[in-house]
């Protein structure tokens, strides 16, 4: 049994992001623009986020979006305190470490995403480690006498023109999902960009935004009680063109 103790997991990273104007993900360089023929059919593939898991079974990872030479990889997984399944996976972002010492994943390929933070080493009522985001690493969670969980790392905010008089919207897309935390503290917060609060005590973690690549939150299992963790949320993609 693990009554009396608080098995805790870490948030989802965040879908890779590819961009060919402003910025673009894990701060690496632009795409380069593509050559698209007015008139012509081209396939889109818009990844799906990652699925939750039960404990002890950990959630999948998103997969791929992609547009014609341009793919941004699903983010990674958060890890879960089972077996061996505490750190988190790599992905476009990767997913945070579960508590005992779970490490984060690494962004691969990188380029697209920033690592997931680890979680607290503390054996009862850890904490598990922010999702990495397209801007930002995933926050560690905090050891100690306060076991709050890591934030998702933020995304990266992209430019589009919403009107005829070319008016910039800044939109953040791909942030990490938070980490799941012990009881008695406020939840973890997701990354600008979709990513969703990580589950505390009487809350379930929350799912990323739809069509932003943001991480789910960790989830959290107390007293024999499952509050679930969030999905992944689906990805995005955007064409801008001159008129």
């Amino acid at each position: 049994t693990i009554a009396g103790n608080q098995v805790t997991g870490a948030g989802g990273g965040a879908g890779g992001l590819r961009s060919t104007v402003g910025a673009t993900g894990g701060g690496g360089s632009l795409e380069s623009a593509l050559s698209l023929t007015s008139g012509t059919g081209y396939t889109v593939t818009i990844g799906g986020g990652g699925a939750i898991g039960t404990w002890p079974t950990r959630g999948s990872s998103g997969s791929n979006s992609v547009f014609s030479t341009i793919t941004s990889t699903g983010g990674g997984a958060g890890g879960i305190y089972a077996s061996s399944l505490q750190n988190g996976v790599s992905g476009g972002s990767g997913g945070g470490g579960s508590h005992m010492s779970g490490t984060g994943g690494s962004p691969s390929p990188s380029g697209q995403g920033y690592a997931g933070g680890n979680g607290s080493s503390t054996n009862n009522n850890g904490s598990g480690g922010g999702g990495g985001g397209a801007g930002a690493i995933g926050s560690n969670a905090t050891v100690g006498a306060g076991q709050a969980g890591g934030a998702g790392g933020n995304g990266v905010a992209i430019s589009a023109y919403a009107n005829a008089t070319a008016t910039g919207v800044n939109t953040y897309y791909a942030g990490g999902g938070g980490g799941g935390a012990t009881g008695g503290f406020a939840p973890a917060s997701g990354g600008l960009g979709g990513g969703g609060n990580g589950a505390v005590s009487n809350i379930a973690g929350v799912t990323g935004t739809a069509n932003t690549g943001g991480g789910g939150g960790g989830g959290q299992y107390a007293q024999l009680t499952a509050y679930n963790p969030g999905a992944g949320g689906s990805g995005l993609v955007i064409v801008r063109y001159a008129k």
